[in-house]
């Protein structure tokens, strides 16, 4: 009997229920199985080493470096595709995922049927995005507005993710929790914002933040 070839998938995510959900149904496909996970980028980087996983799937929100310069350094180093699989919106950071080198973004709020087949999608060369960002791509496309936001471009890929929950109402005290870093780090990259950005206070950065949280909903 013909026995199919199991592709390994290494899993880098820093809450170890969200580990445990995806391996326990990733093990249950047939072609399919976790090698190994690990909870922030450098641990990711010596499990993905020594294991040599077929694909990744990271979280964005890592202690450190976060997922989407994870999938750049995985790239560089070891050419393996890598799928972002994350809470926040894929409009604001599906593009900054591609472009580093991820081949497929994923909401979190998606079924594990949807996580499945965007693994399968991968593993036969293709990029995975959901169908709703596909059409708003090209909806902008048809338009003549898929213009970069220059500002925005200037920030880091967490000084987005700081970015974005400045602009849902979150405290300094809350990121930091949220991203599992500290408060003074926190600080540090409202003010590197601030200053990318031209903006003269805190006051004015929360301004911002929301108005721009409220255009790209309504995008």
């Amino acid at each position: 009997m013909k026995t199919t070839k199991k592709r390994k998938v290494f899993i880098v995510d820093d809450h170890p229920v969200v580990r445990q959900g995806l391996s326990q149904f990733i093990n249950s496909e047939d072609d399919l199985f976790v090698c190994g996970e690990a909870e922030d980028a450098e641990s990711a980087i010596k499990g993905i080493n020594s294991l040599n996983p077929d694909i990744v799937i990271a979280d964005i929100s890592l202690h450190g470096t976060g997922g989407i310069d994870l999938a750049s350094a995985i790239q560089s180093r070891f050419d393996i595709p890598v799928l972002i699989l994350s809470m926040h919106d894929e409009f604001i950071f599906a593009e900054r995922a591609i472009r580093a080198g991820a081949r497929g973004y994923l909401m979190k709020k998606e079924s594990m049927e949807k996580v499945i087949f965007a693994i399968h999608e991968i593993l036969e060369g293709k990029i995975y995005l959901s169908d709703d960002l596909k059409d708003k791509i090209i909806s902008k496309i048809m338009k003549g507005s898929f213009e970069s936001e220059s500002s925005l471009d200037r920030l880091t890929n967490r000084e987005m993710e700081v970015f974005q929950r400045i602009g849902l109402g979150m405290s300094t005290k809350f990121i930091a929790q949220e991203l599992n870093l500290s408060v003074k780090t926190i600080e540090t990259y409202r003010e590197r914002i601030k200053q990318k950005l031209n903006l003269k206070d805190a006051n004015e950065l929360t301004q911002y933040a929301v108005q721009w949280g409220s255009l790209m909903e309504k995008k």
